[in-house]
């Protein structure tokens, strides 16, 4: 009883602490807000000389009516994220708030977009943060104007899904929206809301008790920050459920846990939007055995809304896919641990050698420690919610080696999922589904998913503590707690679901943080820089995306209907064998700092926080395109066909003139007709070797060659190491979709 009793005081003294901390300070404090943008509008000669450059690359290769070609960054979140915000917070070693003002300054003058847009993660966003980052973003918009503005910015949020297992997950989308002004945007965002299982986000807040003592810690620990966002991230209750979304209350969060409902929802506000899954193969919070197949369905795609996909971003790319498997899945839901191959070593065969080598150091015998080991392996993939390396107690990021990794794959992304990757997904085919509902013709970009405000980031190799998400990693280890790797266990544990109080603790925090990028880009052939010819390019999918650099890319069917060309993102049908031209140009090699014009734009030690002392500032000399590949998938004729067999990457390798930065191949294919089948072809450009940051997370230490026996990871080097590896950077055209006549 007296314990009771305590916890009760303990309770009340805390609520009369947050009391007296939101009365007396003021609920929302500065860092809180939006903010202003501060930088002057790009001039007018640095805009002519960008689109100078890329009429001049055009014409080298034989564009003989070139549109412009825009470079932005569709996947940005600032402080307003619960995840960033955390990161920020001094306590967490971070630098402080970056609020959506940071991020419109970044952009401008740091990155040298031509377009971007915000997303902040919409469970984060209460209807107050919503209205801040309306303005803030409107005030962006306003430095520039809008006929021929220097930028153009795009409001929007994350849909932020996460599921516990395979069939409950349907991952992240960015939700974009055309215009500005309140008739074309919603009063709402709406959120997936929590994970299956976990509790309303109106109870996520820590205990009362906690809550008070946070906003009694010393202002420059980021508490009393961290103890206002708490309380305003969860003071909005749900909307009620049935009203059309023009009715709802206006202090409420609009909630849609499934695709379907999201599209519904979209429906219902019938405004110009885009829905962009992003990060799909990251397997990070991607649950074992995770697939795509699922979303095909008349309800969970719309292709109305869905037309887009991010391939590759700051934490890796998602574009390729591998017939092997993280996890087995039988017909009654049943799991198992598949066997490592020569490329690829599934997690959960890593958690049973561990678990056997430490019992075998006990003393143990062989058949002892391998029933051990094959339950370390059913703990793991039975684990919920992503979390089996929790189930293996005191372990580092060295213990698992390069387990769970696509060894193969360009810049992967962590913990890599096959049968979410691009190529997977523009394989499937539900002939029997509605039109439109029965492939996903999605269109190709790539982004930074950037999480301090700073769009952009892939224009040079530098600032990996601050232009990656690396440093989440020192969030973990101050704010959760890193693994405790002492007096190794040579037993499993097994993890429940009601035991996941805190889930992020369960994930693997460390180890991701080594595999961190700087991102990508977003370019679009545009007829004008203005916002509608930039979402008009979106629309037909005449986009691209790059791993960074700005390289430029042209890919056109030569041979369409009458004799047109048409360009990427088109599909069309032909009672011919289809011909193609790749033109490919190389990215502006970078001098060190940033250009005069950045240096004049604001405030110097703003200019210095934002962009760590460099910006995009192009020389004359380009980077070579060493040769171009084509990859070719004809999707599936009916479910269950197999799918690696469809995807062919490099379907064919087209070799560039040596040491040139210009590159012009052609090529048909000779069996479109006979085969019968539907196809898509994308192109993709790829540029000479470069340093970039995170480009070798693991650095492996091979044994016999192959095995990966010790690592020397990114993660814990000093905040100065950039982790520099040679990679060949690329741009990923959108597909060409032919159809059989």
């Amino acid at each position: 009883m007296r314990n009771k009793i305590l916890i009760a005081l303990a309770g009340l003294i805390g609520l009369f602490l947050v009391a007296l901390f939101v009365l007396g300070k003021g609920y929302f404090a500065e860092p809180m807000i939006g903010g202003i943008p501060q930088a002057k509008v790009v001039a007018p000669a640095v805009l002519a000389k960008r689109a100078a450059a890329v009429e001049q690359a055009a014409r080298a290769v034989g564009v003989e009516a070139p549109k412009q070609i825009l470079f932005g960054d569709l996947h940005v979140h600032t402080t307003f994220s619960f995840d960033a915000f955390q990161m920020s917070l001094p306590m967490a070693g971070g630098s402080g708030a970056y609020p959506v003002a940071d991020a419109c300054d970044f952009a401008r003058h740091c990155a040298g977009l031509d377009f971007w847009s915000i997303n902040d993660h919409a469970l984060s966003l209460t209807p107050k943060r919503w209205q801040e980052t309306i303005d803030s973003m409107r005030q962006c918009q306003e430095i520039g104007g809008d006929s021929n503005p220097d930028l153009v910015s795009y409001l929007g949020w994350e849909w932020t899904q996460v599921g516990t297992e395979p069939t409950n997950h349907w991952g992240h989308k960015n939700v974009i929206f055309r215009d500005l002004d309140d008739a074309r945007i919603p009063t709402h965002p709406i959120t997936a809301g929590a994970p299956p299982g976990f509790p309303p986000l109106t109870e996520a807040a820590p205990p009362t008790m906690v809550m008070g003592l946070l906003a009694l810690a010393e202002a420059d620990s980021g508490g009393p920050e961290l103890a206002r966002f708490f309380a305003d991230m969860t003071s909005a209750p749900p909307c009620p459920k049935g009203l059309p979304v023009r009715e709802l209350p206006e202090d409420c969060r609009d909630s849609a846990p499934t695709p379907a409902e999201l599209f519904d929802r979209l429906d219902d506000w019938n405004l110009d939007s885009l829905v962009i899954p992003h990060g799909t193969a990251w397997g990070f919070y991607t649950p074992l055995g995770s697939s795509w197949d699922k979303q095909l369905t008349n309800e969970q795609h719309d292709p109305r809304w869905q037309r887009l996909i991010e391939v590759y971003s700051g934490h890796g790319n998602s574009e390729e896919y591998r017939d092997w498997k993280e996890v087995l899945l039988g017909a009654d839901n049943g799991k198992a641990c598949p066997p490592p191959t020569a490329d690829y070593k599934p997690s959960c065969w890593r958690a049973g050698e561990i678990i056997a080598a430490r019992c075998q150091a006990e003393g143990n015998s062989a058949l002892e420690c391998a029933d051990k080991a094959a339950l370390a392996r059913r703990h793991y993939i039975t684990a919920p919610f992503n979390g089996g390396a929790a189930t293996v107690p005191n372990t580092s990021v060295a213990d698992w080696q390069d387990a769970g990794q696509c060894k193969d794959c360009f810049l992967p992304a962590f913990n890599y999922r096959p049968k979410n990757s691009a190529q997977y997904i523009m394989a499937l085919n539900r002939p029997e589904n509605e039109a439109g509902h029965d492939r996903f013709r999605f269109g190709f970009l790539a982004a930074s998913d950037n999480h301090s405000a700073r769009p952009g980031t892939g224009y040079k190799a530098n600032s990996r503590e601050e232009f990656t998400e690396a440093r989440f990693g020192n969030f973990v280890d101050t704010q959760l707690g890193a693994r405790d790797t002492r007096d190794p266990i040579g037993e499993s544990v097994a993890v429940e679901m009601a035991a996941l109080d805190v889930p992020f603790a369960n994930f693997e925090t460390e180890r991701q943080a080594s595999f961190f990028l700087n991102g990508g880009l977003t370019a679009v052939h545009a007829s004008g820089r203005d916002r509608g010819a930039i979402w008009d390019a979106m629309q037909r999918r005449e986009v691209y995306g790059t791993s960074g650099p700005r390289i430029l890319l042209w890919f056109d069917l030569v041979n369409g209907p009458d004799g047109k060309t048409l360009p990427m993102g088109a599909e069309t049908k032909l009672s011919e064998n289809p011909s193609f031209e790749v033109r490919a140009v190389g990215s502006f090699a970078q001098k060190p700092g940033c250009p005069p014009d950045a240096i004049g734009s604001m405030d110097g030690s703003r200019l210095e926080r934002l962009c760590q002392g460099e910006c995009y500032f192009p020389s004359d000399d380009r980077r070579a395109i060493t040769h171009v590949d084509i990859i070719r998938i004809r999707p599936q004729r009916f479910e269950g066909d197999l799918v690696a067999p469809l995807i062919e990457d490099p379907w064919k390798r087209l070799e560039c003139p040596a040491s040139s930065p210009e590159c012009r191949v052609t090529f048909t294919d000779p069996e479109f007709l006979a085969s019968g089948r539907d196809v898509l072809y994308y192109a993709r450009a790829v540029e000479e070797a470069t340093p970039t940051v995170g480009a070798n997370p693991l650095h492996c230490q091979k044994e016999d060659g192959v095995t990966c026996a010790e690592v020397s990871p990114c993660f814990g080097r000093p905040w100065d190491d950039d982790c520099l590896a040679e990679a060949a950077h690329r741009a990923w055209s959108s597909p060409i979709f032919v159809d059989q006549p």
